[in-house]
């Protein structure tokens, strides 16, 4: 079996999009705590610190997220490199171990959406019961 240097490449521009996507979701949940923060330091309101444990845990899984994808890109890097020397079984196990790393780091993504899918349901329930009433 061989792999050309080429398939390692295949995952940077990949990689690389969903690194940013990560970042974007992360900074901007940690805009909503610094905020959800300020007002659970006024009103001390217990829904609202149920919000932040929430908002923790996402932010938790997504520092999860980009470090398997970052270790990814790191792995097809060096598996590119090691593919350049010609140590073909070796870089075809850095490659798969790249992109398993992929996979670790879109699996959490899938339960990170579904964390906050999840929650925006429960703050959506309220305006469902709202309307049943009506």
């Amino acid at each position: 079996m061989t792999l050309n240097i080429e398939t390692p490449a295949l995952l940077f521009s990949a990689t690389s999009l969903i690194l940013l996507a990560y970042t974007n979701r992360f900074l901007t949940i940690a805009q909503i705590v610094r905020g959800l923060k300020k007002t659970y330091d006024m009103e001390h309101n217990k829904s609202i610190l149920i919000e932040i444990k929430n908002l923790n845990l996402r932010l938790t899984l997504i520092r999860y997220m980009q470090l398997f994808g970052v270790l990814s890109l790191f792995l097809s890097v060096f598996g590119m490199l090691v593919l350049f020397v010609e140590w073909q079984l070796i870089g075809i196990y850095i490659f798969g171990a790249s992109m398993l790393c992929l996979l670790a780091s879109l699996g959490i993504s899938f339960w990170e959406i579904s964390i906050s899918v999840n929650a925006l349901r429960v703050h959506l329930s309220d305006l469902i019961e709202k309307d049943k009433t009506n």
